[in-house]
This record gives structure tokens, sequence and C-alpha cells, in this order.
């Protein structure tokens, strides 16, 4: 399954990587120095997955599905704790015990997030928006995961305008760090 067509297929691409990297993670053995290059990559995921799902997801869900304002406010909750996860995860190596249990506990709060959003929020939204505002959030949610910050940012605000204002900042600050801590490991 490859990135582009609706918000749908764009998330549900997102979700389907994600899974991956939990497996990817999973599959090499504790301690192992590759555990945490897996996991710097799932939080770079996550963070701009939830980040461009805050810009535009949401308030769809909130303007076109019935009840949406509640329905938002609970993802937007379990966002806040995978961020606040990933941001403990953050300086955590893998032969550490907590890392691990980091890592258990992100997977459990992403699973049920997944199984709420394509369970109960997609179903909700395909139903009442047009196949055009369908795929024009799909673009919208593309754009905004390109200029998303790449860390955990739990602090920083979830709802429109002040998180579509200062988003794309924290993005490009996250992006520079990304670059100088890979020239500072040779890569």
């Amino acid at each position: 399954m490859g990135h582009g067509g609706n918000v749908i297929d764009e998330l549900t691409t997102d979700h389907r990587e994600v899974e991956a990297l939990f497996e990817r993670i999973e599959a090499l053995p504790v301690g192992d120095p590759g555990r945490r290059a897996l996991a710097d990559e799932m939080t770079t995921e996550l963070v701009r997955h939830s980040v461009a799902e805050e810009q535009y997801f949401y308030p769809a869900v909130r303007q076109y599905v019935a009840g949406g304002d509640e329905l938002a406010d609970k993802e937007l909750s379990d966002h806040a704790k995978v961020e606040e996860l990933l941001k403990s995860l953050e300086d955590r190596q893998p032969e550490e015990e907590e890392f691990n249990h980091l890592v258990a506990k992100v997977k459990l709060e992403v699973t049920s997030h997944v199984r709420d959003e394509e369970g109960k929020l997609f179903p909700l939204l395909a139903a009442v928006c047009t196949s055009d505002a369908l795929d024009d959030l799909g673009d919208k949610i593309r754009r905004a995961k390109k200029t998303a910050p790449t860390r955990p940012h739990p602090s920083a605000p979830t709802t429109p305008p002040a998180n579509k204002l200062l988003a794309p900042g924290a993005g490009l600050v996250d992006r520079a760090r990304d670059l100088l801590a890979r020239r500072s490991r040779g890569h």
C-alpha cells in the first residue's frame, strides 16, 4: 500500500507502516542497538502522522461528524499519551529495561488508537464527506507531514490555528537536529 489517495487511504497506510516498525523492533533481540534506530524512525512517523491528523483530520471530524467534538477530543487525548511516552523513550537506550517497557506501552496505545480510527472515525467521516472532500483532506495530510516535527513536543498546541502556525517551525528545527545527529554518528 503506497501513499496517496484520500485521507482514509493515507492514514491507513501510515498505520500499516507503524505496525511494521513495531514488528521490526520486536524481531530484534532485546538490547540490540538497531532497536534505537527503529524506535527513532517509529517516533518520527508517529509524530508526523499525529501532527497532520491534528491539523486536518480532527477538525474535519469536528465539522462533519455528529458528536465530532467528543470523538476528536478523545483522539487528541490518545495522542497526548503517546507523545509523552515517545518523549520518555527519546533518551532511553535499547539495553535499558525501561526502553522495552516504553516501546510496549507505545504499541498498546497506538494499537488502540488505530482500532478507534479505523473502526469508528474513518467510516463516520466517509459516510458524510464527498469523495472530493476526502481527497482534498488526503492532499492536506500529505503536505502537513512534509513540514511536521519529527520529535515529540508534548506541550505543543494540538488544535488550529496555533498548531498550523507552530508545527512547521518546530519541524524545521527538528529536521536540522536530525541532520546534525546523523552527522555526529558518522552517517
